[in-house]
């Protein structure tokens, strides 16, 4: 078992070390390592107005993925935990993740097919780039704020704070919010790695002012190995940095219960 990770983690790696490595490379062409060593690649990267853009198309449409996502997986969660019943909880619970089993490829063509139309001429539009990222990034969200509440004491705090005199907005606010602010910051993280990263959607509807970084790489590996090696390390950096954070966030959520709100 040890052996069989050990080589599963070395198959994982392998590809970034080689990325990394030809990222400093001077020339690669047929052969395993690449020859020369040279920055001059990054500073391309740093330099190219496209790369630019499209980095900053990435930025401004993760940050618009996290709060939409925030807004509307808060409620959904509150209202799905409270006033839901079992049958239903679980409906909701597939009705969200159906946007997980159906491929990427699949909602490409959709959101082409409805918003490409003379009703819906939004295709290529940056606040349909947004929609779509919400579309894939909000089950994990949903997923990970109603997994913690099931072993929260929510229910029983609501009633707590409706018998004082408190209502739907007390508890909310005074109850709900503070019991899923660890949840709702690691899903968040994880929502920021998936949108950052995401190619094949943002690739089917994104215009050409709206291109995100990863629809644009691609075009680099029809170029200089060593500028397409650099720009991917740039994007991993991202994603692992990402991941990172939304695994020390779990960790520490595991390993200390969050406190709860004083009834």
């Amino acid at each position: 078992m040890r052996a069989t990770a050990w080589l599963y983690l070395l198959y994982l790696l392998t590809p970034i070390i080689l990325l990394f490595i030809g990222s400093f490379g001077e020339a690669w062409t047929n052969t395993l390592f690449p020859s020369g060593f040279t920055l001059d690649w990054y500073h391309q990267v740093w330099t190219d107005s496209s790369f630019i853009r499209a980095f900053k198309t990435s930025i401004w449409v993760t940050f618009l993925t996290c709060v939409a996502g925030a807004l509307l997986a808060l409620p959904f969660c509150y209202a799905v935990h409270i006033k839901m019943s079992r049958r239903g909880k679980v409906a909701s619970r597939l009705l969200i993740m159906l946007p997980i089993a159906v491929p990427e490829l699949v909602l490409g063509f959709g959101f082409i097919l409805v918003f490409s139309s003379d009703t819906l001429p939004w295709l290529g539009n940056s606040w349909l780039l947004v929609m779509g990222h919400i579309v894939i990034t909000l089950p994990y969200l949903v997923y990970n704020i109603l997994t913690d509440l099931e072993k929260s004491s929510l229910f029983r705090l609501d009633q707590v704070t409706r018998s004082l005199g408190g209502n739907t907005l007390h508890s909310f606010f005074d109850v709900y919010l503070p019991l899923v602010s660890q949840s709702l910051l690691t899903g968040l993280i994880t929502v920021a790695a998936i949108s950052i990263g995401e190619f094949q959607l943002s690739n089917l509807i994104a215009g050409f002012m709206s291109r995100t970084y990863p629809v644009v790489l691609l075009q680099a590996f029809y170029g200089a190995a060593g500028f397409a090696c650099a720009a991917t390390v740039i994007l991993l950096l991202l994603a692992i940095l990402f991941a990172l954070l939304s695994t020390s966030r779990q960790l520490l959520t595991s390993s200390s219960k969050p406190p709860e709100p004083v009834s």
